[in-house]
């Protein structure tokens, strides 16, 4: 018995080191050809705001770690969504403004990829183009960022908070409806400077973004979102090619994150269904736990009078379905009266 369970135990350990040893052999071949195959360059394109640039930077950093032979260097560009300031995004066109600029570079050969936000990239991404990685979430709440109060609840009547999205006007005129919401257009820094210097009492900003430029101190409470629901995408970030380029769209897929892309994919497929853009109030948010996706989503009016709100659980990799049916629910709960009128 001694015996033959010792020969046992050998052959158990000569299978694992086996499926061990082939395992370190399969990613060993796999970075071998990642470097064996890297470009000779990659060229990002971006933003010059503070917060893009360190978006593109944080990019390139990582291709270097995979491809330390490749040069790779950052072609910034302005878009029509960073010279437009005086008026909300809704009046103008919605976040496409912030991209046209950086899919024309890819389309003329200017550029490989582009970095975006993905709460900035439209629903339907145009003919030619196509998502080649999404990267691991950053923090996708929302932050209240005052330097007298230390939550929305501490922030009397007629106090005047500042946000450039439809989505957090709604939830905040639903919540605090003694409270004013004017717009709030610029940078990272150029909305900490208006709220500085007095113009608002309060401002709502991405948590991502103050995290990302070492701002988070000005955080002085992170929104649950339950109080205000993130928008599609937040927090993560896409890497857009070119789609006649496989190439490259191999390069990219280490940065790839498949969670944050189960659940990302699963809220833009439900705001995809319900035209989300910028003119709709509209907040969808996917987590991930123990093997189920619950996708929570809501569509409001304006002025946050009436909120439709829903949620759905299933499979992450059936996370499109899951958006797809949501959006349903929330058209048949009411959703699609509010969308009509917007329209």
């Amino acid at each position: 018995m001694g015996a033959k369970c010792h020969r046992d135990g050998m052959q158990l350990f000569a299978i694992i080191h086996t499926g061990i040893a082939r395992a370190r052999m399969a990613a060993l071949l796999q970075n071998q050809f990642l470097i064996m195959s890297s470009p000779e360059k990659i060229v990002i394109a971006s933003r010059e705001s503070q917060l893009a640039l360190w978006q593109a930077n944080f990019i390139r950093s990582r291709l270097n770690e995979l491809y330390p032979q490749t040069d790779i260097t950052i072609l910034g560009m302005t878009t029509r969504g960073d010279q437009i300031l005086d008026v909300s995004l809704s009046k103008i066109g919605g976040k496409g403004l912030f991209i046209k600029e950086l899919e024309l570079a890819l389309e003329d050969g200017r550029a490989d990829i582009a970095v975006h936000s993905m709460k900035d990239v439209p629903m339907i991404v145009p003919p030619g183009f196509r998502l080649a990685a999404i990267t691991e979430r950053e923090d996708p709440h929302d932050a209240f960022v005052s330097n007298d109060f230390a939550s929305l609840e501490e922030l009397p009547a007629g106090s005047v908070v500042g946000t450039s999205s439809l989505r957090r006007e709604s939830q905040l005129r639903a919540r605090f409806p003694h409270l004013q919401v004017h717009p709030l257009r610029g940078n990272v820094q150029t909305r900490l400077r208006k709220l500085d210097e007095g113009e608002y009492s309060a401002i709502i900003l991405a948590a991502a973004g103050l995290k990302r430029l070492e701002l988070a101190y000005r955080i002085s409470m992170l929104l649950p979102s339950e109080l205000s629901l993130p928008a599609v995408g937040q927090g993560a970030l896409g890497i857009e090619c070119r789609d006649n380029d496989p190439d490259m769209v191999e390069w990219m897929r280490p940065l790839h994150h498949a969670t944050t892309a189960y659940c990302v994919e699963a809220e833009r497929a439900m705001s995809r269904m319900l035209g989300g853009s910028c003119q709709v109030p509209l907040g969808g948010f996917a987590e991930i736990f123990e093997d189920v996706l619950t996708l929570r989503g809501f569509v409001a009016t304006p002025d946050g009078s009436k909120i439709i709100a829903d949620k759905l659980c299933g499979k992450p990799e059936s996370g499109e379905r899951v958006g797809e049916q949501l959006a349903q629910n929330l058209k048949a709960h009411g959703a699609e009266e509010i969308l009509a009128s917007l329209a």
